[in-house]
């Protein structure tokens, strides 16, 4: 596992390099600057300001430079919002996506497996095709289509629960954002589950069990849950990190002050070291979660820990 872990470790480095590189080149790429809305600066005072951010010299001195800084941990100051640094921006907006996102996919973990567990269980039921069937719809309405209407019925309509704000992490403001984004979570972890219980019910143990007279209950739980969780658990790396990427969109839409809304921002502004540094954030997180996935899923089964050694 050690080993494992240090192979992970060593490709993740050479994978942030690539993905920093190809976002700063691809930034500078697009259309547009950081400063075409200041028509009203005289030449001088627009090229001093360029200078300021290295923005005069060629490319590759640019890469290089910034290069150099995020090295240290410096992801440099941000163009639109001025009075801040990236990373003061990141460490102001990622508790809130993190806490988002994480209770996003906790909720997600529990309705998800319960559904999948009862959907196993009553195999070619009613409930079972009632629960299939509502996560396809789950999984092919995007989060970005399901928050306006949330937003719209119990919001506008009921007026039930806030449509935007944050107001300090407060639990009526959390429950739309949260709920969008775990619904396609949802569907898809009950797909999951469903599929590997139904893949260990058939299994020969699993009769064995039953044929030494243990009861249904204690089948399930002992000799059924832990397998069946092993394609779910390979899958909650990629989905968490879905589930926070996801947040990017939820949070503009629902006016939260998280990573996403200035993400969004420094996008539509070209404030370059902002994209950058989220996006490189971003990576570092997902490739830290895939691993995480990877020893949760060699600690449920043997067979994986026995090729990594």
């Amino acid at each position: 596992m050690l080993n494992f872990t240090l192979r992970r470790l060593l490709i993740a480095v050479p994978t942030l390099f690539l993905i920093g590189t190809a976002s700063f080149f691809l930034m500078r790429a697009a259309p547009g600057g950081p400063f075409d809305n200041e028509a009203d600066l005289e030449p001088q005072v627009l090229e001093n300001i360029r200078a300021a951010y290295d923005l005069d010299k060629p490319l590759m001195e640019q890469f290089v430079i910034y290069l150099g800084k995020a090295l240290q941990g410096d992801f440099g100051p941000s163009l639109v919002y001025k009075d801040f640094s990236v990373t003061e921006l990141v460490a102001i907006g990622l508790p809130v996506s993190a806490k988002l996102g994480f209770t996003a996919m906790l909720l997600a973990l529990l309705v998800g497996v319960a559904a999948g567990i009862v959907a196993a269980l009553r195999q070619n039921r009613f409930i079972d095709h009632a629960i299939m069937a509502m996560a396809m719809t789950g999984i092919a309405v995007p989060s970005f289509v399901v928050a306006p209407l949330l937003a719209l019925f119990f919001g506008l309509y009921l007026s039930l629960l806030p449509v935007a704000g944050w107001n300090d992490g407060a639990w009526q403001n959390m429950i739309l954002p949260v709920i969008a984004l775990a619904l396609p979570q949802v569907a898809i972890i009950a797909r999951l589950m469903r599929g590997g219980m139904l893949e260990i019910l058939q299994s020969n143990f699993v009769r064995t069990a039953r044929a030494k007279g243990l009861n249904e209950t204690r089948v399930i739980c002992k000799h059924v849950l832990r397998p069946a969780l092993v394609p779910l658990v390979g899958y909650l790396g990629p989905a968490l990190a879905g589930i926070m990427t996801g947040s990017l969109v939820i949070e503009l839409i629902f006016n939260l002050p998280g990573i996403g809304r200035y993400f969004v921002q420094g996008a539509l502004n070209r404030d370059y070291p902002l994209v950058l540094g989220v996006v490189i954030i971003y990576a570092a997180l997902i490739i830290f979660l895939n691993l995480l996935s990877d020893l949760a899923y060699a600690g449920l089964d043997p067979r994986v820990r026995k090729s990594y050694r």
